[in-house]
């Protein structure tokens, strides 16, 4: 199966639904460019944002916006990384998980509304489970699957391949699915907002 292929209109539109009868809020938009300013437009200003590390994000330029620090956010993740003490850097991380909004992507989203997101570390894992109460994933419309084997094979076949080249190539000994995180529906009772924004375009893995 090809999985770097932008999905159809059809199959697009069956999975928005889908994520929608499921508690998400998905929406489409055409263009990097446009999610990125998407993404402007849900963050109020002051708000605390954490995001993990992505591809996508950094496809889209959300990673350079934060850098260059005209977003008026408190932006939790340049705090980790600015901190050299190893101790106040872990209670910082662990802190972030209380972000009001997590920004990142998925591996996988089926048309029936699973969202397949596989981790290492599992650091990112708190925000998209319960943490942050405010989600916004940004996900290119290559990751569409028909269903969630298909999305789990997806991870397991092209995702996981692509990335243990990656971090062999900056020096790491690789990458392993060493937590597997499987968001069948968001529970109208958790109050979170949970924004899936599809870009009609590749976009990372």
């Amino acid at each position: 199966m090809q999985y770097d292929t932008t999905a159809s209109e059809e199959s697009i539109r069956t999975t928005m639904a889908a994520l929608k009868e499921r508690g998400h809020l998905p929406e489409l938009v055409s263009s990097r460019t446009e999610a990125l300013a998407r993404i402007q437009a849900l963050i109020p200003a002051g708000a605390s944002v954490m995001n993990g590390a992505s591809r996508t994000l950094e496809e889209i330029g959300f990673i350079q916006y934060l850098k260059d620090g005209a977003h008026h956010w408190n932006n939790l993740h340049e705090a980790v990384l600015a901190e050299t003490d190893p101790a106040k850097q872990a209670a910082l991380r662990k802190q972030a998980v209380l972000s009001d909004f997590y920004l990142g992507s998925v591996h996988a989203v089926a048309e029936t509304g699973e969202i397949v997101v596989a981790s290492n570390s599992g650091s990112q894992l708190p925000h998209l489970v319960f943490t942050s109460q405010n989600l916004i994933l940004v996900v290119g419309t290559q990751k569409i699957t028909p269903d969630l084997d298909t999305a789990l094979a997806r991870l397991k076949d092209y995702v996981l391949p692509l990335e243990d080249a990656r971090m062999k190539s900056v020096g790491a000994s690789g990458s392993y699915i060493s937590k597997l995180l499987i968001i069948h529906r968001e529970p109208s009772f958790s109050g979170r907002k949970s924004h899936i924004i599809f870009v009609q375009e590749p976009l990372g893995f």
